[in-house]
Formats: C-alpha cells, sequence, structure tokens
C-alpha cells in the first residue's frame, strides 16, 4: 500500500510517498509544492490544490496522513495554515483517498522517539529510515515522516509495527508516550 504523507502550509507544502511491501517501509517519491509568491490566497490555494492533485494522480497512494494544524503564537498564521490543510483535505477527497490526521508530536514520537525533536532530527531519522543517499528538504522529510509514522502507528489495516522496535519511554503527568512506535 502506498501512503501519502503531507505537511500543509501556505508558502511550502511538503509530500512524501512511501509503500509498505511485506512489513517493510519502502521510499517512492518526495517534494515540494511552492505556490508564486504574491499571489492572493485564493490563488495560492488554488496552485496547491491542482499540484497536490497532480501527485496523486501520477502515483495513486492508497492512503494520506496530513500534519494537524498547531496553534502557538500567531493565530492568525494558524488561520492561513488552517486553509492550506483545506485545500489539501479537498484534494484528497475529491480523489476518494482515506485521510489521517497526526499532530506534530506524534509524527516525531513515531519516527524520533520524542516528540520535541528538531526539523533535523527529523531529515537525519527519515534519511535513515529509508535509506536515502541526501537528506531531503524541511517540508518534505516531515512529510515523509507522517508517511512513516502512520505505517509505524499500525494506522493501516492489518499492518503491524514496522521497522525498528524502541524501548518504551516513561510516562510523565499530562502525556503518554503512544504506545510503540
Amino acid at each position: 500500500m502506498r501512503i501519502l504523507g503531507i505537511d500543509p502550509g501556505s508558502v511550502a507544502t511538503g509530500w512524501g510517498l512511501v509503500e509498505v511491501v511485506d512489513g517493510t517501509v519502502r521510499h517512492v517519491a518526495h517534494g515540494t509544492v511552492r505556490p508564486p509568491r504574491g499571489g492572493s490566497l485564493a490563488s495560492r490555494l488554488a496552485f496547491l490544490h491542482t499540484g497536490l492533485g497532480e501527485v496523486i494522480g501520477s502515483y495513486e497512494p492508497g492512503r494520506a496522513v496530513v500534519e494537524r494544524v498547531f496553534v502557538s503564537r500567531n493565530p492568525r498564521s494558524a488561520l492561513v495554515l488552517g486553509h492550506a490543510r483545506g485545500a489539501v483535505l479537498a484534494a484528497l477527497g475529491g480523489a476518494r483517498i482515506a485521510v489521517d490526521e497526526l499532530s506534530a508530536r506524534e509524527i516525531k514520537q513515531a519516527v524520533v522517539g520524542t516528540g520535541s525533536a528538531s526539523k533535523s532530527q527529523v531529515q537525519e531519522m527519515v534519511t535513515k529510515l529509508l535509506a536515502l543517499r541526501a537528506k531531503p528538504a524541511s517540508d518534505a522529510a516531515d512529510a515523509l515522516a507522517a508517511a512513516i509514522s502512520a505505517a509505524h502507528r499500525g494506522r493501516l489495516p492489518a499492518l503491524g509495527v514496522v521497522g525498528r522496535r524502541r524501548r518504551p519511554t516513561r510516562r510523565r503527568a499530562g502525556w503518554s508516550s503512544g504506545g510503540r512506535a
């Protein structure tokens, strides 16, 4: 089964495609959709929708995982990111692809082993796990991490734990480790 991971953004949306074959996660392709700067929000979202539609049409994923919006300091940025996610979800829904949504923390926990991993740590682990020759751009690495995470977390029917087994982490008040990764 092919899993398309997407790290949505209005300036750059990363995408990464992996394939699960006999319990092994393999890299298929990755990239970034970058709408032209200076255009209206509507034109950037249309560009994003069309670009992801082309990726979906070229690679025909069976499932997708999209990173959830995280609201931090700037609500306006979160709102624009929400619009980008909407364009992404519309492209996936139009292609009738089942979608899972995971937080950045869940994705980092599954791929790196800690939910507070840096972008460079995510890039490094994605490069190692998929045996890539070069580190992907950070947006594409985040998208590949999302796809790997979906496979590792057993989000797919009849698919168990894939890849390395990690030692369980200690539970702390207010959060859980999310189980095996």
